[in-house]
Formats: structure tokens, sequence, C-alpha cells
């Protein structure tokens, strides 16, 4: 009895097999061309049938968060980007508890409920209370590290300032958190893209114009698929603070 005892605390000790290196690899490459939709359908595939063999593998998790945030920031749809929205917080919800000090799973959950957000509309996301769930998120992210992804979890919180009804926003502390970002990252396209948003929107076109430059003429090299997506939107934005500087 003793000796099944032994056998059997030692299987729970036992760590779970972690997805290998070349299989992150392997994903991780997918991903730098999910623009494509070859490369897509492949890296969904592989992500859900890795998933369903490891259910609990934090490695995965977090990448397969990171895919349904991305799918949700394309979606036209709404009601596909508030499944996708919710999908990828429900995802990293389950890899907060598996690796609660990794900052991977914090930020996309918070991406998750801020596209959920979005999808259904900043009013009603925060009559249903997610303003304080998605603070907690992201606030937890930047604790951990707020340069991961070239300062990614900074430019989320500047955004969220930006987009906020009045009362609640704050241009201010919106272009401080974007400034800080693109100081310390300036290949980082999208911080400039929401830099010119809030400076057009305190009636800076001037400093906007400056920064949506930065967008429309910067290098995408260091992720093409993300590049191509600002920088179209960038056009729109660009028009604008041409038309205010008239």
């Amino acid at each position: 009895m003793r000796l099944i005892l032994l056998v059997l605390s030692l299987l729970a000790a036992w760590p779970v097999q972690a997805a290998p290196p070349e299989l992150l690899a392997s994903l991780d490459a997918l991903h730098a061309r999910r623009a494509e939709a070859s490369a897509l359908k492949e890296l969904e595939a592989a992500l859900k049938k890795e998933l369903q063999a490891s259910p609990e593998d934090y490695e995965l998790i977090w990448r397969s968060s990171r895919l349904m945030t991305w799918q949700g920031d394309v979606a036209e749809d709404s009601r596909l980007k508030k499944v996708l929205g919710r999908q990828a917080w429900d995802m990293c919800e389950r890899g907060v508890k598996v690796a609660p000090d990794r900052v991977e799973c914090h930020y996309f959950a918070a991406v998750g409920i801020g596209t959920y957000s979005q999808a259904v509309g900043i009013m009603k996301a925060l009559g249903e209370g997610l303003e304080g769930k998605f603070n907690e998120r992201l606030d937890a992210a930047i604790r951990i590290n707020p340069d991961f992804d070239l300062g990614a979890p900074l430019v989320v919180k500047g955004r969220y300032h930006y987009e906020l009804p009045w009362p609640k926003r704050d241009l201010t502390e919106s272009t401080k958190l974007l400034e800080k970002a693109t100081g310390k990252f300036p290949q980082n396209l999208r911080a400039h893209y929401y830099l010119a948003e809030t400076l057009l929107a305190a009636d800076k076109a001037g400093k906007a114009k400056e920064s949506i430059a930065k967008v429309t003429q910067g290098s995408g090299a260091y992720d093409p698929a993300e590049a191509k997506l600002v920088q179209g939107r960038a056009k729109k934005v660009e028009a604008k603070i041409e038309e205010e500087l008239k």
C-alpha cells in the first residue's frame, strides 16, 4: 500500500510535458506570416491540435490567445469580434492560473477584454463592470514586464485612456504612456499610430502629423503583418490631420 501511495505521489508531482522548443518556433514562424491565409489556417489547426493534447500547456495557451486577439482586431463583423475577444480572454484566464507570474496571459486577457468591449460598445462594457477586470489584467502585465512585445502593455494602457468616454477620458495620460512606449520602442508603429490619434484629439494636429509620418514612413520589418495593418489604418488618420491643418 505504501508503495502504491508513493508511486501515485510521484506521478502527481511529475511535471506536465511541455511543448518542445522546435514546435514553439514553428508556431511563432507561422504567426509572423499570419497575414497569409494559408499560414493562418495552418497556425489555427496546429494550435487546436496541440492544445487538445496538452490543454494546460502555458506556451500553447498564450499563443492561442495571441492569435485570437489578432483575429478579433482585424474582424469587421462585431459579432465575430465579440466572440474572439471573449475566447481570447477566457483562454488566458486559464493561463493566468497556470502561470500567474508570467506576463503574456495577463496581457492577452486584457486585450481580449478590450476587443470584446469594442464589439459590444464601451458604454455597455462599462455597465458590465469590465473596466475593473481589464485594468486588473493590464496593470499586472505592466508590473511584470512593461516592455513585453515592444512595450505593448503601455501602448494598450495609453489607448485605454483615449477610448474612454468623457469624463473618464484622459488625453494627457494617454499621451504620456504612448510617448514612453514610442521613446523606448520607436519601431512600434501601432504606438505611433495611437499617439497620433491622441494628439489630434488633444488639438495638437502639428505633433499628430509628426507621429503619423513615423507610421506611414516606418519600417515594418519588426512584424510585417502588424505593420501592414497599422499603416493601412493610418491613412484615414493622416487625412483627418491634413484636414485639421488646413
